[in-house]
């Protein structure tokens, strides 16, 4: 067998370059290849392989879907991770965030996010932040919606401008609901406010079609308009003075109709008890009236001088000295000195 010395020597060069032999065949191949145009075809034919091979590969983030149209129509949802297409041209792939949390901000800007973040309030936002609540006033109400996207289908292909659409459902919503409360409503009941706000918005998004959820709708510090709130802060003084009179008033009713309530209770109390004694006593009195007259029926004699001589007994004492003399005296003599007690034959 009879060795190639120079193809040898030209492997062993190659090895020494630290390149692997069959590259250096492989560029000897495309030296030696003869094409039209020479080296610039083969450069354009390699860029359109890497084109074509780089475009039918993409990744897809964690937070976000790929919606593929093939010739602008949609196809499929891609989710999070590596996947494949057909070339740029045939299939198109546009990557919606699903779980990223969006804001739309009314009546005010952030200027700056931190710790302590800036806020800029301006004129121009005059029609976004001043509403007329029910009792005619006029508010001012700055609010946030957040948001994110449930459908990136309805998101991307039902509306034109959906975040045009949102701000001017999200407004409208916003009006609707303040304009049935009452400004000391609007002022100090802002999360039920944010929560009715938030159930209407989502209603009319999902009527519209647009495929957004709205997470939380989140009321800044209402008020009313500068020019105004020092006559509105006198009102509130002037409503919490009667309020605090109200109460007051009230106190004193608790105290004085309760005392007053007792006190004919006991009053009627004393009245029934007074009644029934009377009563009791008199149905006694009759009781016994009735029991003596019985026994005067049965023994009248008998009973004649029982009264007789209770009556007597009853009389007697109040009369004083009592004098008794014998009805045959004939003698004056026995009349003297009859208040010392000591004449014989008379019983005091």
């Amino acid at each position: 067998m009879a060795w190639d010395w120079d193809k040898l020597k030209k492997q062993h060069q190659g090895s020494d370059s630290g390149m692997p032999p069959w590259v250096d065949e492989v560029v000897q191949k495309f030296r030696d290849l003869k094409l039209p145009g020479g080296g610039w075809i083969i450069i354009l034919v390699l860029a359109l392989v890497i084109y074509v091979g780089s475009s039918t590969v993409y990744s897809v983030k964690v937070d976000e879907v790929g919606i593929v149209q093939r010739f602008g129509k949609y196809v499929r949802i891609a989710q999070p991770g590596l996947s494949f297409k057909l070339p740029t041209g045939i299939e198109k792939v546009t990557k919606v965030p699903v779980r990223r949390i969006d804001k739309e901000e009314f009546g005010f800007r952030t200027v700056e996010a931190g710790v302590r973040t800036q806020y800029a309030v301006s004129k121009a936002y005059e029609g976004e932040y001043l509403m007329l609540t029910g009792d005619l006033n006029v508010a001012v109400v700055p609010w946030i919606v957040q948001f994110r996207v449930k459908d990136p289908y309805q998101f991307l292909f039902k509306v034109r401008n959906v975040r045009a659409t949102l701000r001017d459902l999200a407004e409208s919503t916003m009006r609707l609901v303040v304009g049935d409360r009452s400004i000391n409503e609007v002022i100090s009941k802002r999360e039920e406010i944010a929560d009715e706000a938030r159930s209407l918005l989502q209603k009319e998004l999902d009527g519209a079609e647009t495929g957004i959820y709205v997470v939380t709708i989140e009321m800044k510090k209402t008020n009313v308009p500068e020019p105004v709130q020092p006559s509105f802060n006198e009102v509130n003084q002037a409503v919490q003075e009667k309020e605090r009179m109200v109460y007051q008033a009230r106190e004193e009713y608790n105290k004085a109709i309760p005392a007053a309530r007792g006190n004919a209770e006991k009053t009627i109390k004393s009245a029934e008890g007074y009644a029934l004694d009377r009563i009791n006593r008199a149905k006694g009195d009759a009781s016994r009236f009735v029991a003596m007259y019985n026994e005067y029926s049965r023994a009248k004699d008998v009973t004649r001088r029982r009264l007789y001589l209770e009556a007597l007994r009853d009389l007697i004492p109040k009369l004083g000295s009592k004098y008794i003399i014998d009805a045959d005296q004939k003698n004056v003599l026995p009349l003297l000195n009859l208040g010392m007690g000591r004449i014989e034959g008379v019983k005091k």
